[in-house]
């Protein structure tokens, strides 16, 4: 990320003029989102914040908020919150002491790791979190992509996007990383429902077997775009319950 803040025209472009009508319309959103997940007290996290927006504006509300990515590069030069840190990390530990966040918040970052990383990052998530508290993952569906480049020309994510997810695979690895109490979210605009994930399985498995162009086609309408959206949030075992 550093090297293509220094040497891509097209991203220092972006980022001189960004359309910020519509960033603010999906911020507005995305806290829509997440504030159901605020704790009462305890630190809140963030992985890959990328410009920091998000944190920002959550800074107020919490006791504590900390942003944690592989660079600064994208970090917004406006003076952070005083509740707010920003820390580097090498992309799979967290470098906060184990237990101490109540909620963990990625959006649009698990689709990059690659599927080898992806357990080993949720172990660290998952140790970072205090007894009963949740991580909120929100990435890109398979069912509904390529969300990166290579819906031009594949039909799988194969540009920067390293793995897309449905929400019955996330939730596998959330399981095996110790994550109990999983929940998925369903909806558009900052209005949702929360789902089973048992319930957002079955729908996957009527429209996964679709070819590509009928699986676009049918994942246009609402109702389907909305259970397919991965908006996944787990939660670490309370101590009374924990092996």
């Amino acid at each position: 990320y550093d090297r293509l803040n220094r040497e891509s025209p097209l991203y220092a472009e972006r980022r001189a003029a960004p359309d910020t009508r519509g960033k603010a319309r999906g911020l507005a959103r995305l806290i829509a989102f997440v504030e159901r997940f605020l704790p009462r007290e305890g630190a809140v996290l963030e992985i890959g914040p990328g410009d920091a927006a998000l944190s920002y504006a959550l800074a107020p509300r919490v006791t504590e908020m900390v942003a944690v990515d592989v660079s600064r590069e994208a970090l917004t030069d406006a003076p952070p919150p005083s509740n707010f840190r920003f820390l580097l990390t090498d992309g799979f530990g967290l470098p906060v002491p184990d237990g101490s966040v109540a909620l963990i918040i990625s959006n649009q970052l698990m689709e990059h790791l690659h599927p080898d990383d992806a357990f080993e990052q949720l172990q660290s998530v998952h140790r970072a979190l205090a007894p009963g508290g949740a991580y909120v993952c929100i990435t890109p569906s398979r069912l509904t992509g390529p969300h990166d480049v290579s819906k031009h020309f594949d039909p799988v994510a194969t540009g920067l996007h390293l793995k897309e997810y449905t929400v019955g695979e996330l939730a596998d690895v959330f399981a095996r990383a110790g994550f109990v109490a999983m929940s998925a979210y369903a909806g558009t605009k900052g209005r949702f429902v929360r789902l089973p994930v048992w319930l957002v399985r079955a729908i996957e498995a009527v429209v996964e077997p679709l070819p590509p162009k009928l699986r676009r086609a049918v994942a246009k309408f609402w109702p389907v775009r909305a259970a397919l959206g991965v908006r996944l949030c787990g939660h670490k075992a309370r101590e009374a319950h924990a092996k």
